[in-house]
């Protein structure tokens, strides 16, 4: 079976804060890609880089942040070479994105109609008539229920379920290469959840649209995810199918994770397991530790482990670790 195209390619991606205490080393030379189609999930710590890996590629760093160096290139085109002008065409039309909280992105003053018809109309050379169509057809999608109406709502007249699907509507509503959800179903609660992620998945199979989920949530990256990028202090410390980080996970701090998962019915027995907990704390990206970023942490540390950056290894096909246990 030929493997599908690659949409979305990072490589090398440097993103530093530069505050007043130190250079904060957000994103320290991340590099992965997402194919058509695919859903990647994008997983690590609060801290690890996942949501300014995010903002890189829409180019929306945040000051005092700045992109210092590497590539990502859209279908083949190198987003750093486009002009701002440029940028804004692609955003939105492209490559969307989903954030954690819709009210962040949804503008209170203006109707839900207004919003997703201004978002057609500055992509597409259309009439407000067929704009405010396509708009209706697009709340329908998204399972909202009488769409007409819901056009004429501001924000905070809907429910944050609600919200979260004008959110994937809007993001969706031009039919984009790439979706990039940041934690997109965080403060709802669990059924909720499960409706939202439904529709997400169904719309972007029906299209094509590939995923990057960034979340902490492992068991959501275990139900929906084709491939996994496990990020820790700005690096990739593993990359592999959800079959291979599942299964088979090489680097301690993976492994680390998974163990962290509480087992549904494990404390109900005679002997209550306590839950696992790492040793140490994540570092500040102003002081990153010398060598490999995870050995203050590492149960298996060894010499080298603080001295010099692991490199990355291939240990199966489409499964990668930076960790000196195997290289």
């Amino acid at each position: 079976m030929n493997p599908m195209p690659q949409i979305l390619e990072i490589e090398d991606l440097q993103t530093h804060f530069y505050t007043r205490q130190g250079i904060a080393k957000a994103v320290c030379g991340v590099s992965f890609h997402v194919s058509e189609g695919e859903i990647l999930g994008v997983v690590g710590e609060s801290g690890s880089g996942k949501s300014v890996t995010a903002l890189s590629i829409l180019r929306l760093v945040p000051f005092p942040g700045k992109i210092v160096s590497g590539e990502i290139r859209l279908k083949g085109q190198n987003l750093f070479d486009l002009t701002p002008s440029d940028m804004r065409q692609i955003r939105g039309d492209r490559i969307s994105m989903i954030f954690q909280e819709p009210m962040i992105s949804l503008n209170p003053a203006f109707t839900i109609g207004d919003q997703l018809i201004e978002a057609l109309r500055v992509h597409r050379k259309i009439s407000r008539r067929e704009a405010r169509d396509r708009a209706v057809e697009m709340l329908g999608q998204v399972d909202i229920s009488n769409p007409e109406m819901r056009l004429e709502d501001y924000p905070h007249q809907l429910s944050g379920g609600m919200r979260q699907r004008v959110m994937i509507a809007e993001a969706l509503l031009l039919n984009p290469n790439v979706l990039l959800a940041d934690e997109p179903t965080t403060a709802l609660d669990v059924t909720v959840q499960a409706q939202v992620l439904d529709v997400m998945y169904r719309l972007t199979q029906d299209m094509g649209t590939a995923i990057v989920l960034i979340t902490h949530n492992l068991g959501l990256v275990a139900e929906s995810a084709d491939r996994v990028v496990v990020m820790y202090a700005g690096r990739v410390v593993e990359e592999g199918t959800v079959t291979d980080i599942f299964q088979d996970a090489l680097h301690p701090y993976t492994q680390g994770l998974l163990k962290s998962i509480p087992i549904p019915g494990h404390s109900l027995g005679r002997q209550r397991e306590e839950l696992y907990e790492m040793k140490g704390m994540i570092p500040s990206l102003q002081r990153l530790p010398e060598g490999c970023s995870f050995h203050p942490r590492c149960s298996f540390v060894k010499e080298i482990c603080s001295q010099t950056p692991p490199p990355r290894k291939e240990m199966g096909p489409m499964h990668f670790t930076q960790c000196w246990l195997y290289s």
